[in-house]
């Protein structure tokens, strides 16, 4: 099995949205829980999309911003963008590169603070 399908079960299985985007700010991708999570928005209609017609002028202006320092240095890959109080979570864009270093897109990482409260190994 090709390595590409553990990555995507990788994404596919995170409770958290990502959606990937490429440079032009085309959605190219969406895990199960960005289509739910964006439902009202089109879900997965979104696909193909450009994330930039989700945003305000400010937003863009901002995502712009991270793009342009993403570019600065092969070291630049993640930027803190915001804590969302009701949902208890930091908010990140991460760069995607290829393997060559060169930037090829990007995607927002959400990290959740609330304590899990489920039972370890509980498989009911």
């Amino acid at each position: 099995m090709e390595l590409l399908h553990y990555f995507q079960s990788i994404i596919d299985q995170n409770q958290c949205a990502v959606v990937i985007c490429n440079l032009q700010h085309q959605i190219i991708y969406m895990n199960p829980a960005a289509v739910e999570r964006y439902k009202n928005q089109g879900g997965a209609a979104l696909l193909g999309k450009s994330l930039m017609l989700c945003h305000n002028a400010d937003s863009q202006k901002r995502i712009e911003t991270v793009i342009a320092w993403f570019q600065e240095s092969r070291e630049h890959n993640i930027v803190y963008t915001f804590y969302n109080e009701k949902e208890n979570k930091d908010v990140y864009m991460v760069a995607l590169r290829s393997q060559d270093g060169a930037l090829i897109g990007y995607y927002e990482k959400h990290e959740y603070r609330n304590r899990e409260n489920g039972k370890f190994y509980d498989f009911s």
